[in-house]
């Protein structure tokens, strides 16, 4: 198979879909790697790495998309590549459809064959190609909260951890999961107070376990967080529900409870946002400010941090991409529930439940295509 790596065109994303060592395994298994010209660099691999590896690198996309049986990317296709999609293409990357529906009628129209990172499922309900994700962008979560509170940034001049003789932040974590987990972990390293919130009774029982003294497991109910929120100095919004879109848990109304110069940090941003006055922005641009709480919703958080977000995510996705590559489309979600559930869109119909309820479209089960 002919596999196309693509340069991220998203506003200052910085990742890439594979490293020379991912071009270098798909090459012992017998396949033809292109990558688009300088889709590394951004994440310091330079194109005579990705030429030592063996693959072939290519001026523009265009012509990756002409040549490729599959292409691979870290964010969804822009606009600009809709009409490059062939007939038949696979196309495997972060997709995020329920949120996007011009997206989802682009590749409907292209009759591709559109696998998602994000809702490739394990048996246990685990997401493994959106677990190295998730850990980066809780992490940066607390990080961008941090900053943002300080004073030169618009924040109310709050140290997250405080010192001696000074009380510490509240940190407020809608959201028990990977991202929550991670963002609540780096939050109580600093010294700050914080409550993770969850609906999942033995799921806090297990962070009561596992996190540290300065973290309280709290179950989440619409009072619980109207509390919490009037305390808070950040809220940092960690709340999934796979391949669909997030559900609005703090309202407009409650925003005008919180503190001046506070912080909301919304990692649910790809999935339309867990916050009523949230709205996506980009790293050129971060923040924007309602009824005095200054809000970060950048949708592609780990673009940031583009070294470490491109050898976590080709460690998760090669093994997938490898069996998609070696076997096709078809057999490998045959051999793999895995793979067969990451199928969103394949040749113009919607084969992901939940992406069809979102814009009322008909859904055709992947099993007809199998």
């Amino acid at each position: 198979m002919i596999v196309g790596i693509l340069r991220e065109i998203k506003i200052a994303e910085k990742r890439v879909s594979m490293t020379p060592g991912g071009v270098i395994a798909m090459i012992q298994n017998g396949h033809t790697v292109l990558v688009e010209k300088e889709a590394g660099a951004g994440a310091g691999y330079l194109d005579k790495a990705y030429e030592s590896a063996g693959a072939t690198i290519i001026d523009t996309p265009a012509q990756i998309y002409k040549k490729s049986d599959m292409v691979m990317h870290v964010k969804e296709p822009q606009p600009s590549e809709y009409d490059l999609i062939k007939e038949d293409q696979i196309v495997f990357t972060y997709l995020h459809l329920a949120a996007d529906e011009k997206q989802t009628m682009g590749l409907i129209k292209s009759k591709s064959i559109d696998i998602a990172y994000e809702t490739i499922e394990k048996d246990n309900g685990s997401l493994p190609l959106l677990l190295p994700m998730s850990e980066v962008a809780g992490r940066m979560a607390t990080q961008e909260a941090a900053k943002y509170l300080e004073m030169p940034q618009g924040g109310m001049g709050v140290l997250l951890g405080g010192v001696t003789g000074v009380e510490p932040a509240t940190v407020v974590v809608i959201g028990g999961g990977v991202v929550g987990v991670n963002a609540a972990k780096m939050a109580c390293g600093l010294g700050a107070k914080v409550y993770i919130l969850d609906t999942n009774l033995e799921r806090l029982s297990y962070l009561d376990d596992i996190m540290p003294a300065n973290c309280f497991p709290v179950m989440s109910n619409a009072a619980v967080l109207k509390d919490l929120i009037i305390r808070a100095d950040v809220v940092i919004g960690a709340v999934l529900v796979a391949g669909a879109k997030a559900p609005k848990l703090l309202t407009k109304d409650m925003l005008k409870d919180m503190k001046n110069g506070s912080v909301i940090v919304d990692v649910a941003i790809d999935q339309g946002g867990c916050f009523e006055t949230s709205r996506p922005t980009t790293h050129d641009n971060p923040c924007y400010e309602i009824d005095g709480v200054i809000h970060y919703c950048v949708a592609n958080m780990p673009g940031a941090v583009a070294k470490t977000s491109t050898i976590a995510l080709t460690n998760a996705t090669l093994p997938y991409a490898i069996q998609i590559a070696n076997k096709g489309w078809k057999k490998a979600m045959q051999d793999n529930k895995e793979i067969k559930r990451g199928a969103n869109i394949i040749r113009g119909k919607i084969t992901y439940k939940a992406v069809a309820e979102a814009f009322g479209l008909e859904y055709s089960p992947i099993e007809d295509f199998l």
